[in-house]
């Protein structure tokens, strides 16, 4: 009795630590969807401010902006390719670590150019904007790079895997008319038996065509013929 008692309790627990567990799981898949859609949010809006400022503002502020736009823009859609094209192709790895570097360097762009978006001396600001121009167009450009090779070698790979489909399917459709090249030998040897036994039967001349077998059988929407009567 104690043991089925031990055993039961045994139970209990391990089934109360599966439910703990599978709540933790749940809470933190949830706070993951949470964050992620926070983030998101943060990042739309982040955005449409930028934007707002690239247009409605004019000088050192709206350069600054455009600049913060651009540079977020390039390495949002980069990252986004390679993260992509690294679920079915290993080999971006090498190139997803090449991005993980230039995106130090982009944060830290980043981060001067919101400072100085702040800044009060818009003069001493000014004199700066051609190598934040500079920094953002070279970092902007290898982001790119490496997107459109991400991008080029994808497809590419779905070029010969086109190109290869397109091969077997060619083979399978010359497997399937196979018939068409065979019928005419066939019949030709037909009709060669046939004159053989021409002699034997003067009466009823051979068929140059053989029968097809296929007119002998019946369909389901043929009518049976009515048998005459005779009265």
């Amino acid at each position: 009795m104690e043991a089925v008692i031990l055993i039961l309790t045994l139970l209990f627990v391990a089934f109360m630590a599966l439910g703990v567990y599978a709540g933790v799981k749940a809470v933190r898949a949830a706070k993951r969807g949470v964050d992620r859609t926070i983030t998101q949010a943060r990042r739309s809006v982040e955005d449409t401010t930028l934007r707002a400022k690239s247009y409605g503002q004019p000088g050192v502020p709206g350069e600054l902006a455009q600049l913060r736009l651009s540079l977020r823009t390039s390495m949002r859609a980069t990252q986004d390719a390679l993260n992509a094209g690294a679920r079915e192709d290993a080999s971006l790895s090498e190139s997803l670590g090449l991005f993980q570097r230039l995106s130090a360097q982009g944060q830290e762009l980043a981060n001067d150019l919101k400072r100085l978006g702040r800044e009060p001396d818009r003069a001493t600001v000014a004199t700066l904007l051609p190598g934040l121009k500079e920094r953002t167009e070279r970092i902007t450009h290898a982001a790119e790079s490496l997107r459109w090779a991400a991008r080029d070698r994808a497809r590419q790979f779905a070029e010969d895997d086109l190109a290869a489909l397109g091969a077997q399917i060619d083979l399978e459709a010359g497997a399937l008319r196979h018939w068409t090249t065979e019928e005419p030998t066939a019949s030709r040897s037909e009709a060669a038996g046939h004159n053989w036994t021409a002699p034997a039967d003067e009466q009823t001349p051979p068929s140059l065509t053989p029968p097809d077998p296929r007119l002998r059988t019946g369909h389901p929407w043929q009518k049976s013929a009515k048998p005459e009567t005779t009265n």
